[in-house]
């Protein structure tokens, strides 16, 4: 059985049924309540649910993260709701420094199942700290698992999977996509949690990227064929760990990968799929691994984050480069 959801309904159909499947699953967030949240994530999720599990929580990040740490410790399973991606920094010192550690302090003695659901990234034309992609910073922390779905079917399934997980879980939502609609399968996953997955075929250059980023990369795809490039994709989906399997074996058929993300490029998540590829690829490789993203300075105002945001033509621009070596 399926059903053609936008991102945000089935982010919210996988939260129900979580909820529905353990009593021991709660929510916790700003406006996540009778407002269902600033994107309606939650929607309707309060009033079905009573708000002894679905808590509109004060305006206080580090709070937020400090109290799902305790409950962890108490058995629950609390999925968090940052508002938007640029708030998270209040709670990074709770979320770096204890959430991402206790596990290991405690030898494995005490399990930490938190799962943090940050909207990230642009194309909302949104003011300053609304359209941030921050991964990098989690990414880097030992301790915490981070994963980004592009689409619906992904967004539903992998939810629930990031709840069950033992350890804490950064879930990347991109809120450029929210209503971006897909056909979502309700009896199965299609995947593990931190597989990568292979979402065109082609035979000249592999394309890789995640999130919203996704989309992007399948636009430039469809060009490049037009004009006579094969192009592969590839969605990351796990960011932490990375599922290297297919990159490097579309990479070995290939010979060429560019990575794309939204996220500024210096010391990102691109530079170390880039560094790791060309590490384990090397000989397979007939131009170095190009990197297209968002540029090195703080996020612009609105009307300029069409300049900052990669699109299909830097993308396409970064394959004609490949090709050419």
């Amino acid at each position: 059985m399926s059903e053609n959801l936008p991102i945000s309904r089935a982010l919210n159909a996988g939260l129900r049924r979580a909820l529905e499947t353990n009593d021991r699953v709660l929510l916790m967030g700003e406006d996540i309540g009778p407002l269902g949240g600033v994107f309606r994530v939650t929607e309707g999720l309060q009033k079905d649910f009573g708000p002894r599990r679905v808590i509109d929580s004060p305006l206080a990040e580090s709070g937020i993260v400090g109290t799902a740490i305790g409950l962890a410790m108490g058995g629950f399973r609390p999925v968090l709701e940052i508002q938007f991606d640029g708030f998270v920094f209040p709670a990074f010192d709770q979320i770096t420094s204890q959430l991402a550690k206790i596990t290991n302090r405690h030898e494995g003695a005490v399990r930490m199942p938190v799962v943090i659901r940050i909207p990230y990234g642009g194309h909302i034309g949104a003011v300053e700290h609304h359209q941030e992609s921050p991964e990098a910073y989690f990414t880097h922390t030992a301790g915490l698992r981070v994963v980004s779905p592009s689409n619906a079917n992904d967004a539903y399934w992998m939810i629930q999977q990031a709840i069950e997980s033992p350890d804490p879980v950064v879930f990347l939502e991109p809120k450029a996509k929210y209503w971006q609609k897909g056909e979502v399968d309700l009896e199965a996953p299609a995947l593990p949690l931190h597989e990568s997955r292979i979402v065109r075929r082609g035979t000249d250059v592999t394309l890789v990227g995640h999130g919203a980023m996704v989309t992007t990369l399948l636009q430039a795809a469809a060009l490049a064929e037009s004009e006579g490039t094969s192009c592969e994709v590839i969605d990351l989906r796990s960011l932490s760990p990375v599922d290297y399997g297919p990159l490097l074996d579309s990479v070995r058929r290939t010979g060429r990968m560019v990575y794309a993300q939204e996220a500024p490029g210096f010391t990102s998540l691109g530079s170390e799929i880039a560094a790791t590829v060309m590490e384990k690829a090397f000989f397979a490789l007939e131009a170095p691994v190009l990197r297209v993203s968002g540029f090195d300075v703080p996020f612009p105002p609105a009307k300029l984050e069409g300049t900052y945001l990669p699109d299909a033509d830097r993308i396409l621009e970064a394959v004609d480069r490949s090709l050419a070596y």
